[in-house]
């Protein structure tokens, strides 16, 4: 018997038994209907991650502190002494943390250190409120943009660095509340900034709207206004003004720029050249670590249900192939007696354990894409409204055909009992079976 009518034979004989084949076929459903689906979830917020990091930061950049020797506070072995040098951390750590000041000459050393191409302090700007005409005062913060980062834009562009001129992204939050319109009515309208210097007198600056950020988990503006250079440098001198001249030149972190084709021992390299200067470095990747470790980790125990769902109804296919080499045991006796190998009989069977498997994983993958379609554009307009850009459950081609092959594989595997024992099966006893 050749190949190909092996296997038709296979495909015709599955069906012999159709409510036994049908509850088998249902629980591999169940297994690959789960698989894809969590499958696509960690396919779904890993690429909004991978989508979304360069608005958090470049790639070739990190971010580097002075940290202090303790946090403010009470320390484990009494009250922290004072650190003139000492300022707020902006960056994830204990409540309290504190770094130390880098200064001029810090900046420095770290532009000294071997693979660092560029340094660029980031200025802290503390704004009062924000304003539009007499309209309503709104709290806000000032963000920054460096080099190779990006803002998700809703309308306009994001601010120009070269020119002269005022320029500013506000958040899409805002300009409704502030009488500016929709994003694309705010653009090129005139706002207020204010804040206080150090002699307790507030200074006024207008700046320009050129962009309205939209929402997004990885917005570098969130709720702050992100300048241009023109006009960052017009918020931090009135800032600044009262402040001693050693007390301007003071910043809680700054941004190094390296190459980017830095592997991860370079990059590792250059985390421990920092270190023995003093200074900590912290990238892109590594803010982001925890959040992918923590979702590869849910992702992770939901794959293992669904293996475990796989794994049961491989039990089923074992089931449904005894039974059906034991119906058919004096068919098989036939067949060999007619000349069929024991090879040709594993082949038979294991074809059906494999088109049984190939029927479960393509219904139940099937099923999971239409859902995780319909899941995706319901929770985007609903739940996920405030993360534009979202798709919660993506699938990816090469997964879904890794899937299949996968649950095709355990089929095969689950059939090779059945078909084993087909094989073995003596051709006179067969005949005489009843």
């Amino acid at each position: 018997m050749k190949t190909l009518d092996l296997i038709g034979t296979a495909v015709a004989n599955t069906f012999r038994s159709k409510t036994r084949t049908i509850l088998t076929i249902l629980a591999i459903f169940v297994g690959a209907f789960t698989l894809t689906l969590t499958s696509g979830l960690g396919t779904g917020i890993n690429a909004y991650i991978d989508d979304t990091v360069t608005a958090i930061g470049a790639s070739d950049a990190m971010t580097v502190t002075k940290t202090a020797d303790s946090l403010t506070g009470v320390a484990a072995d009494g009250p922290v002494e004072y650190d003139p040098d000492a300022v707020a951390s902006t960056q994830p750590g204990p409540p309290g943390s504190t770094v130390v000041a880098l200064r001029p000459d810090d900046l420095d050393t770290l532009a000294g250190i071997d693979g660092v191409l560029d340094v660029q302090p980031t200025r802290t700007i503390s704004l009062d409120y924000i304003q539009a005409g007499d309209g309503t005062k709104y709290v806000i913060g000032v963000g920054a943009l460096i080099a190779g980062q990006t803002i998700p834009l809703a309308a306009g562009s994001e601010p120009d660095d070269g020119s002269d001129e005022l320029q500013l992204v506000l958040p899409v939050d805002f300009t409704e509340p502030m009488g500016l319109g929709d994003a694309e009515e705010a653009i090129g309208q005139t706002v207020s900034l204010t804040l206080t210097d150090a002699e307790r007198t507030q200074h006024v600056v207008e700046a320009t709207v050129v962009g309205v950020a939209e929402e997004g988990l990885a917005s570098p503006s969130g709720a702050a206004v992100v300048p241009n250079e023109a006009l960052s440098d017009a918020l931090f001198d009135a800032q600044s003004i009262g402040l001693p001249a050693d007390q301007v030149e003071r910043y809680a972190q700054a941004t190094i720029r390296f190459d980017p084709e830095a592997t991860d021992d370079d990059i590792a390299a250059l985390k421990d050249r920092l270190a023995d200067e003093g200074f900590t470095g912290s990238t892109v990747a590594d803010q982001l670590g925890a959040f992918r470790t923590v979702i590869d980790g849910i992702v992770l125990v939901l794959n293992a249900f669904a293996v475990i769902a796989l794994l049961a109804a491989s039990f089923g296919i074992v089931n449904t192939l005894l039974m059906s080499v034991q119906e058919r045991t004096r068919e098989i006796g036939l067949m060999k007696a007619m000349g069929m190998g024991n090879g040709r009989v594993f082949s038979l069977f294991s074809f059906e354990a494999v088109f049984i498997g190939l029927l479960g994983s393509a219904i139940g993958v099937a099923v999971a894409v239409v859902a995780g379609v319909g899941i995706s554009s319901a929770l985007a307009d609903t739940l996920l409204a405030d993360l534009p850009g979202l798709t919660l459950i993506a699938f990816d081609p090469l997964s879904i055909g890794v899937i299949i092959v996968i649950v095709m594989g355990i089929a095969f595997l689950a059939g090779t009992l059945p078909a084993a024992r087909a094989a073995r099966a003596d051709p006179v006893e067969s005949l005489r079976y009843e």
